[in-house]
């Protein structure tokens, strides 16, 4: 039977340090919530939540009322379409999850054992995850400080003879600064695969992610801008790349004939059912967008006077998408450290999520990178967590969170 790699806070020795305390209990609050007759009631403000408001229903309907709630129907073809467009890509190929959705886009590009592939080791386990089922090994860099994106002075230097291919991670809903490491990618013949699960809609000096490198990844798990519930989706503008991505996601079947398998495939697929949500959420993606945007404005301004918490930043090329509104604690100029400020934001009915912790200091990949550091992901593990952060959020409970950490902080004085 599998066993699961144990690694003790005693064992990480300083970089136990960086290791977040267990997620607080949220309470529920009596609140008085004005969409509703101005009435008090219990609630809690969750960290994300799906924004299902358009046609959802409807599509849903349609697909069962016609049979077709399995791997085919016309809702893929047509979710897989309208997304590619609003990526600027020529095709989509919609599966299960983002995490898949890498896989596919790296088995696809033929990566295998003894490949190494350079990836930020700030991010969601995922992404090293994927590397890691085709047999090839993740090679870490550092995040930047700016916008917490992979740092791209640190990639050339890990670039080997075994190096197949890059994965910048949007991290947060913030584009990777795409044209540098594209360059140097082309020099060296090496591929560039986007994972962009957390940057539905987000720009890279005009351009949307998805279509910036040779193949991207998305998620619509429930938490992400557009949600399918599970579900996820390469993009690309290669048509080889793309039929080849088609065929593997479904067993790899031979156009020749049935049960004639050339590839070894996956199963992959998405069902016509998540495809019908996927079509009506990016049917709203423009509005979802533009939401968060507006409501990272409104964190930000009601934020930016506290001492000790620091405010995202978003670099002049990039239009960021704040799948997440993440902020820094600085305990000796706040008066509370990161996981103090949770305990008191869950005291009062808002929940709020942690930063990644690095890849380093995983206990499955903590023997592989023994010994390396990473200072910035390590600082960003540290003091970093994100506020509530669903499309669906309004002013009021922006101005009632940022008035509980704005309190929190006073009292201290």
């Amino acid at each position: 039977m599998l066993q699961p790699f144990e690694l003790s806070l005693a064992e990480m020795g300083e970089l136990a340090s960086i290791i977040p305390a267990a997620d607080p209990e949220v309470k529920l609050q009596y609140r008085t919530i004005p969409d509703f007759d101005n009435k008090s009631r219990r609630s809690i403000i969750p960290v994300c939540e799906p924004a299902l408001t358009g046609n959802e229903l409807k599509y849903v309907q349609q697909a069962v009322e016609t049979n077709w709630i399995s791997s085919a129907g016309s809702f893929i073809r047509d979710f897989e379409e309208r997304f590619a467009a609003a990526c600027g890509t020529k095709y989509g190929i919609a599966c299960a999850n983002g995490t898949v959705a890498m896989h596919l886009a790296m088995a696809t590009l033929g990566l295998e054992p003894g490949d190494e592939v350079i990836i930020p080791t700030f991010t969601m386990i995922a992404t090293a995850n994927a590397v890691t089922y085709c047999g090839a090994k993740p090679v870490l860099v550092d995040a930047e400080p700016a916008y917490w994106q992979m740092d791209l002075n640190q990639v050339e230097a890990k670039i080997t003879p075994r190096t197949k291919a890059i994965v910048p991670v949007h991290i947060y809903g913030h584009p990777t600064d795409m044209d540098p490491l594209m360059e140097l990618a082309r020099r060296h013949g090496i591929v560039v695969i986007e994972d962009a699960a957390e940057a539905h809609g987000a720009e890279y000096k005009g351009r949307r992610t998805g279509g910036l490198g040779d193949a991207a990844g998305f998620s619509f798990y429930g938490n992400k801008i557009i949600t399918t519930g599970e579900g996820g989706m390469v993009t690309t503008n290669n048509r080889d790349l793309a039929r080849l991505a088609w065929n593997l996601r479904d067993h790899a079947f031979s156009h020749e004939r049935h049960f004639w398998h050339k590839f070894v495939g996956f199963n992959y697929r998405m069902t016509n059912l998540q495809a019908a949500i996927g079509l009506a959420q990016v049917e709203q993606l423009d509005t979802f967008v533009a939401a968060r945007r507006q409501h990272a404005h409104e964190y930000s301004r009601r934020l930016q006077d506290i001492p000790g918490i620091r405010t995202p930043a978003e670099a002049p090329w990039a239009k960021n998408v704040y799948w997440m509104y993440g902020v820094l604690v600085d305990e000796g100029e706040y008066g509370l450290n990161r996981d103090q400020l949770r305990k008191v934001l869950a005291d009062n009915g808002i929940e709020t999520r942690t930063f990644f912790i690095p890849m380093h200091c995983q206990p499955v990949y903590w023997q592989q990178y023994k010994g390396e550091r990473y200072p910035v992901a390590e600082d960003l593990c540290r003091r970093g967590f994100y506020l509530p952060s669903a499309s669906s959020l309004t002013i009021d409970e922006i101005e009632y969170i940022t008035d509980v950490i704005r309190s929190a902080c006073v009292q201290l004085r």
